[in-house]
């Protein structure tokens, strides 16, 4: 759903509204609700954060962040996942988590519902690399595909058993096989 208005909002603008259920997004100018998750979102989404999270948090690499607002570059997005290095992620001067992130994650990850338009989902994983994003995933769970997306690179189709890229000082080796064998769960 995209609302506008008379006058179009700015980015501050709409930082200030109230949270939508679900979220929304601004994306040049337009105010984008993301559609609610599903079963195969929901499930790719836990699973890809506890996996990664299970590698990265306790040696302090990285984090993965489900569903969190990001804003800059004059959008505010929220990826399915966002995974930052664990010395970018802005924590207050308390080393709590911030609940504002005003920076583009190091590898995003975006899950296609099937209510969601290809290319605006694509849009954001762009704009995350055109603002030092260094990964980008977009998982199609109807054709079981993972691209993958990296600055100045062009995009590859991983399927079946291709090992999937991930953030460099990670030991995690994944393939598509094993993202979409999560599905199964009986």
């Amino acid at each position: 759903m995209v609302k506008t208005g008379s006058k179009p909002l700015t980015l501050a603008e709409f930082l200030e509204l109230p949270e939508t259920k679900p979220a929304s997004e601004y994306i040049n100018g337009n105010i984008i609700q993301k559609p609610m998750p599903k079963g195969r979102h929901s499930r790719l989404q836990g699973k890809l954060c506890s996996t990664i999270n299970q590698v990265a948090e306790e040696t302090k690499i990285a984090y993965a962040f489900p569903e969190l607002r990001c804003s800059f570059g004059g959008r505010s997005i929220i990826p399915d996942i966002a995974i930052f290095q664990w010395e970018r992620i802005p924590f207050t001067p308390e080393g709590d988590v911030p609940d504002n992130f005003d920076l583009a994650p190091d590898w995003t990850i975006e899950i296609l519902s099937p209510d969601q338009r290809p290319n605006k989902v694509l849009g954001n994983i762009i704009h995350c690399l055109e603002h030092g994003c260094h990964l980008g995933w977009f998982i199609d769970p109807d054709d079981l595909s993972i691209l993958f997306l990296q600055p100045q690179q062009q995009p590859s189709l991983a399927q079946k058993n291709e090992l999937l890229p991930v953030y460099p000082q990670l030991d995690l080796e994944l393939t598509v096989s094993q993202v979409f064998g999560w599905l199964k769960m009986k």
